[in-house]
């Protein structure tokens, strides 16, 4: 019940009980010369517990009634907030010195001291892509495939993405609401999970429903007429987004482009060195996209239009991403496609108050991509065919 108590030197300098006065919610008065509080290169003791030298033991109660209301409930939140966090179990024990051993290994992406000291805004809105700049802890990609009716190209995308080692999961977004998949024994077997969701509206914007089926951070979102791509470049398409897990990493790019004439944006599908956007229909990106779409309220209102304008960037080595196959009838091959694409930039804009997108001349290719070396030497040899 106390406000302040003394930790003073023991057998054990003091460890024992410094684990009951946090555990208590009290604030520490170490009076131990010499004595290293535990993380102390991590945690700032100042913000919790009182220090004074022992020779000075006869003047405690005098130093502490020099601490205010407001310092002392200050303080209190602090000792309470480290013992929850870093002390309160054998666990948290052994995290926190492995955190700490990882700081010391790796100094540029150690954690900072805000990070450690600074009590967490319950109230703070958790904007979802502030997303780490490391490799998610779980391996492997789930596959969101978005399909309507074009069954063996759909079949032939799986069977192409069934052969990618990293592959976890493929769900198939089954947007056709007047014919039912076909049964299961007729689909490709790959040797992996395929999870088949009937939608009961036809979305593009189904596919970035966050599904409880999505069991890893990463998702490859596929539509049903990629079949150009191969398992080595959807392989290493996601290796780079395990160096890159706060961007969307793919492979078709567009970019835009400031018209005088009209004074406005234009969306240009040209095969340019500068990118600036990169196209849902076969790109990585973390999970937590699938919860911030406000993209998708333009989506649903332009059907396909606006599905890709407002995508980051680092575009794996495919520059002329061709189609041979896709059929005529898609929303691209329509004359009016490029115009209304621009429109919906624009409208990106209006919305932002500037623009979004910054064009660059960025692509990341594997070691020896270009290098005339046996097959053997290279680990992605089935690189950029087209």
């Amino acid at each position: 019940e106390s406000t302040f108590c003394l930790v003073v030197r023991g057998n054990r300098l003091g460890q024992p009980s410094l684990m009951d006065v946090l555990m208590a919610g009290c604030i520490p008065v170490v009076a131990a010369d010499g004595y290293l509080l535990p993380f102390h290169e991590a945690l700032d003791w100042t913000r919790a517990a009182v220090h004074i030298k022992e020779e000075h033991l006869s003047d405690v109660v005098e130093i502490l009634k020099n601490y205010s209301t407001e310092r002392i409930f200050n303080m209190r939140r602090q000792v309470q907030f480290y013992w929850q966090k870093y002390f309160k179990s054998l666990s948290d024990i052994t995290l926190t010195t492995l955190q700490i051993i990882n700081d010391r290994v790796f100094p540029f992406d150690a954690t900072t001291y805000d990070e450690w000291n600074e009590l967490p805004n319950l109230r703070a809105i958790k904007n979802p892509l502030f997303l780490p700049l490391r490799a998610p802890k779980s391996l492997g990609f789930t596959a969101v495939i978005l399909t309507y009716d074009r069954i063996d190209s759909l079949f032939q995308v799986v069977r192409q993405v069934g052969k990618v080692p990293s592959l976890a999961k493929i769900i198939v977004v089954w947007n056709n609401q007047e014919v039912i998949p076909p049964p299961v024994n007729q689909w490709p077997n790959i040797g992996k999970p395929i999870k088949i969701i009937q939608t009961k509206y036809n979305r593009l914007s189904n596919r970035f429903f966050p599904y409880d089926e999505i069991e890893t951070e990463c998702i490859l979102a596929l539509d049903d007429d990629i079949v150009m791509l191969t398992p080595d470049e959807v392989e290493f398409g996601y290796e780079v987004w395990r160096e890159h897990p706060d961007r969307l990493v793919g492979y078709p790019s567009r970019l835009h482009l400031w018209q005088n004439s009209s004074q406005s944006y234009s969306y240009e599908s040209e095969w340019m060195n500068a990118i600036s956007m990169v196209l849902t229909g076969a790109a990585f990106h973390h999970k937590h996209w699938t919860v911030w779409m406000q993209i998708l309220n333009c989506v649903d209102a332009n059907t396909e239009l606006c599905v890709d304008a407002n995508n980051e960037l680092c575009v794996v080595p495919r520059k002329k991403f061709k189609c041979p196959e896709c059929v005529k009838e898609m929303l691209s091959a329509d004359t009016s496609h490029m115009v209304e694409r621009s429109e919906c930039i624009n409208h990106f804009v209006q919305l932002y108050g500037s623009m979004p997108l910054k064009a660059i001349e960025f692509r990341a290719d594997p070691v020896l991509y270009k290098d005339k070396l046996p097959g053997v030497l290279k680990k992605f040899n089935d690189l950029g065919t087209l």
